[in-house]
């Protein structure tokens, strides 16, 4: 049943605890449910972090058929605490020419715009942290300050390899951060507000009996949209095939080589925790939310829904790194403009026009028919065929 007491549990939960201050001033409340849910957000998120330390070497190792990590603990399970202890106890080693206090500001810069952006998704109904009206505004504005933070994270530890990673991480991300918020625009435009709680109600019911949800992604715009951002957001992550600024070939590690233990934990938590952030927004906007994909399993709560698409995305963000190579730097800063750009601005066109044909059969196929053309049109353009056709490799002898 829908707002049930299981889906409603933890709702519960919070305003059992703050019901012994049913009679204190309403700022004294509020602070106080403030600190309650973001203490439940650090642990869920902590946990998932630590879980997916773990599942991630185990999926690439299965991928690249060889172990992964199984001697701390049954099946390998205490190995993220085994790496946290060691990070803790690893000697904490600064530059003696860095700026000290740069060096020390940067992992938290890091961190901290990727732990706000979580507090404005919605994990289930009625289980919005912070419900601000430019919810999708307020997680990209947060956003943008990692790539100060990266900067910051070059410039103090005053290494060249270091402000040159640094570099090479701001101009990706700065490049992709256009397609990134272009591919938003579709569904923000269709629904006509930027809450996030908005988006996901107006992405509620089904046809065909229950069969086919009313999920953004189910439509031709939204599914090109979702694609547009999920690969912007393997770049905002630097995750593989766009892994440019550290490279598991390479010695140094981009902007973090002058870092050790705790600091450079708190890098590696920051990537988790942007990966969770892209994830829980790319489900919000394209995947319904919390919604059940058929109507008869609405019956599971509502929050089950939503991190089993959020774990869905998760193993997708594996799996690719699994499997796919590196990117070349150059490769990467062309595809952004030539082919990320427009195509965002398609599916904008499209979606204007799905909107506008009172979303009919005839808007259905005309917003498809932009995306197709759009999209063939740049494959001839780009000439891809050609780009990625076999290659005959002659030796000297």
């Amino acid at each position: 049943m829908e707002g049930g007491f299981v889906d409603q549990i933890f709702v519960r939960a919070k305003a059992l605890l703050l019901s012994p201050l049913a009679h204190a001033p309403d700022w004294v409340t509020q602070i106080a449910g403030s600190l309650i849910s973001i203490s439940a957000m650090l642990v869920v998120f902590l946990t998932l972090f630590a879980l997916m330390s773990l599942l991630e070497r185990k999926i690439l190792a299965r991928i690249q058929n060889r172990l992964g990590p199984n001697r701390v603990g049954t099946f390998g399970l205490l190995q993220p605490a085994a790496d946290g202890i060691k990070m803790l106890i690893k000697e904490d080693i600064v530059p003696a020419r860095a700026d000290k206090v740069v060096h020390f500001l940067a992992p938290i810069m890091v961190a901290v715009p990727t732990i706000l952006a979580l507090g404005v998704i919605p994990y289930g109904r009625n289980m919005t942290l912070f419900a601000i009206d430019g919810g999708i505004l307020f997680f990209f504005a947060v956003g943008s300050a990692t790539e100060l933070a990266v900067f910051m994270a070059g410039w103090g530890s005053n290494n060249k390899f270091s402000m040159l990673g640094a570099m090479r991480a701001i101009a990706q991300m700065v490049s992709y951060e256009l397609p990134l918020i272009v591919s938003v625009l579709p569904v923000v435009m269709v629904v006509g507000s930027l809450l996030p709680d908005a988006i996901v109600a107006a992405q509620g019911g089904y046809s065909l009996g229950g069969l086919i949800p009313h999920w953004f992604v189910t439509t031709p715009w939204g599914a090109a949209s979702f694609l547009l951002f999920f690969i912007a957001g393997l770049v905002e992550s630097n995750r593989t095939p766009f892994d440019v600024p550290e490279g598991e070939s390479e010695i140094v590690a981009g902007h973090m080589t002058e870092y050790s233990g705790f600091k450079y934990a708190t890098f590696f938590l920051a990537e988790y925790f942007g990966m969770f952030a892209i994830s829980g927004l790319a489900v919000t906007l394209f995947l319904g939310g919390w919604h059940a994909p058929f109507a008869f399993l609405q019956f599971i709560p509502s929050f089950v829904w939503f991190f089993a698409k959020l774990g869905l995305l998760l193993f997708v963000f594996i799996w690719i790194r699994g499997t796919l190579p590196r990117m070349r730097v150059d490769h990467v800063m062309n595809f952004a403009w030539k082919f990320m750009l427009p195509m965002t601005f398609a599916c904008v066109l499209a979606a204007a026009i799905w909107h506008y044909q009172a979303r009919s059969l005839a808007g259905w196929l005309w917003s498809g028919a932009v995306v197709v053309v759009v999209y063939v049109g740049l494959s001839l353009l780009l000439r891809t065929r050609r780009k990625f056709a076999p290659r005959t490799y002659r030796f000297a002898e």
